[in-house]
C-alpha cells in the first residue's frame, strides 16, 4: 500500500497561493487504494476544512512537523510527500519519505483539460516511480 501525503499552500488547486495539483487528484488516488492525506503548516482544524470544502474526504491529517509519526500509523510500503518548500523536504525526509518538490514536477501544457492531464501525469509518475496501489 502507499501513502501519499499533499502540502496545501502552493502545492494543491485552492490553496494560498494556489498550486498545480488538483483536488481530483487525492479522490484518484483513494480510488486506487491509496491512502491520501495532508501534511501542512496550517491547523488541523484548517486542513480538515480545506478539504471539506473541496468534497474530499482524506484519510489523515497531521502538522508538517508530525510527518515521521505517520509510517508508525499506517503500515505501508511506499510513503511519499509532495510539497513546494524546503521545509517540506526536510520533513519528509526526516520521515523517510519519497518527495516530489511541485517544480520538478511535468506540467501539461494549458487548456481546458490542463487539470485532467495533471492528475494523469502524476499517476503516471508514481506508477512509473513504484506500483500504485
Amino acid at each position: 500500500m502507499i501513502l501519499v501525503s499533499l502540502d496545501i499552500d502552493g502545492t494543491l488547486e485552492g490553496g494560498d497561493p494556489s498550486g498545480p495539483i488538483p483536488l481530483e487528484f487525492a479522490r484518484r488516488l483513494q480510488a486506487l487504494g491509496v491512502l491520501v492525506g495532508s501534511s501542512s503548516d496550517r491547523t488541523l482544524t484548517d486542513q480538515r476544512r480545506f478539504w471539506q470544502a473541496g468534497g474530499v474526504e482524506i484519510d489523515f491529517t497531521v502538522l508538517k512537523h508530525q510527518l515521521p509519526e505517520l509510517p508508525g500509523k499506517y503500515d505501508c510500503g511506499r510513503y511519499l510527500h509532495i510539497g513546494d518548500t524546503n521545509q517540506d523536504m526536510y520533513f519528509a525526509r526526516l520521515a523517510g519519505f519519497e518527495f516530489w518538490h511541485v517544480d520538478s514536477l511535468e506540467r501539461p501544457g494549458p487548456g481546458e483539460h490542463a487539470s485532467q492531464a495533471m492528475i494523469e501525469l502524476l499517476l503516471l509518475r508514481l506508477s512509473v516511480d513504484g506500483q500504485a496501489s
